[in-house]
Parts: C-alpha cells; structure tokens; sequence
C-alpha cells in the first residue's frame, strides 16, 4: 500500500537558513540598486515582510549582513565556477568553463556578485581580511590554470597572473556595459567573451569546443610522436615560456 503519509515539514534550522538566503538575495537587490550606505534597515527589512526586530533575530546589523552576501557570493563562485571548471580533465575545457560560467554569474544579475567587488571598502578590517583571502584563492585558480596550460605548451606569452587578473577585469566590466535588450542575447555574450578571452590567451588561438587535448600528458605524447614540440609556435626550443612566472598579487 502506498505511504500516503505528507512529508515532514522542514526544520527550525532549514528555515531560518532558507530566510537568511532570502534576506542576503533581497539586500544584495537593493545595495546594488541604492549603494549600501544609502540603504536603510529598514528597507531591508521591508523588503523581506519582516520587522526590524524581526530582521535582527536572523543578522547583527547591516555590516554583517554585507559580510553574508559577500561570504554567499563567494560560495556561489566557488559551486558554480571552480567545481564545475574541476570536472573538466582537459585543460582548455576547463579554462572555457570557467570563463563562460563566470561571465553567466555576472551578467545574469547575481547581485552579491557585483557587491563582492563594490563594496568591499564597508566592511570591517577583520570581514575584509576574510573575503579578500576567499577572492585571492578563486584568482589562485584561474592562475593555476594558466600555469598548467603554460606547461603543456598551449598558453601564449603572457604572465598567468597578468593573465587572470586581466580575465577577471575583462568579465567584470561586461556588466557595466552589456544590456540584455541590446544585439546579442546573454548566450551570444557569452560566445563572444569566451572567444575574445582564448584567442587572446591560448597559443594556438581559441579552438572549437571539445576539439583540442590540453592536458600536459598529451602535449607530452604528441612530442614524442614528432608531431610538435610541446612549445608554443615560434619559441625557440629550449627557451622558457615567460608565462610560467607569477607576478607578485
């Protein structure tokens, strides 16, 4: 017989998490919107039908409720660009990844996002040290990658930390100019970035998706097999690829 019994309804814990998501998405709305020292309490608190006692039971005041959408963005970075660019074995596959998705997080009005990097300056010396420690490890990856890249032959002349932070820069700025009524719909955007951001940093130019190995045991076979040298075109064998030492961040 089949259990008819409702499902449990979820927990005291489960709830308040789920309203503390939903305070920190509503605010992050409205920092963006306003700036966050012209936002009040209050229209936080508005803006999530509670009071403002309401409000306290769930954050410590407005500072710290920065700190949370900072520390949700940073979470969101972490699910939705570095796990997902991980999965990818190929090298190239993986930097693609981690372009395309970064640039759908910030041009698909993920709020805290745009916090992360403009209003960074309202926290307090302790909150900012713990945020700006998460965003160098996200850059760290993006330069890892680079670096692997470097070594498998496949990354042009550039240093890999010129090379993130420049990426970065390039995926930031897209939200201050793109508009979703413009010319090209969010997954041209895409396309285009994506394009732009390889063909700039990859030695060959940006390849078509799934059509190039990039892993540095395959860059090793193909030398083997007299195929190419494991460099990029036109270095001279022998000398360093410039790319694999990191400037100072």
């Amino acid at each position: 017989m089949a259990n008819t019994r409702p499902s449990a309804a979820p927990s005291r814990p489960d709830r308040d998490a789920d309203k503390a998501v939903e305070i920190c998405v509503a605010a992050a709305r409205i920092f963006s919107e306003k700036g966050f020292h012209a936002t009040s309490i209050n229209e936080v608190a508005d803006a999530v039908h509670l009071t403002k006692a309401g409000l306290y039971y769930y954050i410590k005041g407005k500072q710290d409720l920065l700190f949370r959408i900072m520390d949700l963005a940073m979470d969101t970075l972490e699910q939705e660009v570095v796990v997902a660019a991980l999965r990818e074995e190929d090298l190239v596959e993986r930097l693609r990844t981690i372009i395309a998705r970064y640039t759908r997080l910030i041009i698909e009005g993920r709020n805290e996002l745009s916090i992360l990097v403009n209003e960074i300056e309202g926290l307090s010396e302790a909150q900012r040290a713990q945020i700006v420690a998460r965003q160098r490890e996200f850059m760290r990856f993006i330069r890892r990658t680079l670096d692997e890249l470097a070594a498998a032959g496949l990354l042009t002349d550039v240093d890999s930390t010129v090379g993130a932070y420049g990426l970065s820069g390039m995926i930031l700025w897209a939200s201050r100019w793109y508009r979703s009524r413009g010319r090209l719909n969010v997954d041209e955007l895409i396309e285009n970035v994506t394009r732009l951001a390889l063909g700039g940093l990859l030695a060959g130019g940006a390849p078509k998706p799934g059509r190039t190995r990039a892993t540095p045991a395959a860059s090793a076979r193909r030398g083997r097999s007299g195929s190419t040298t494991g460099k990029a075109p036109g270095r001279p064998p022998g000398k360093k690829n410039p790319s694999t030492k990191k400037a100072s961040s």
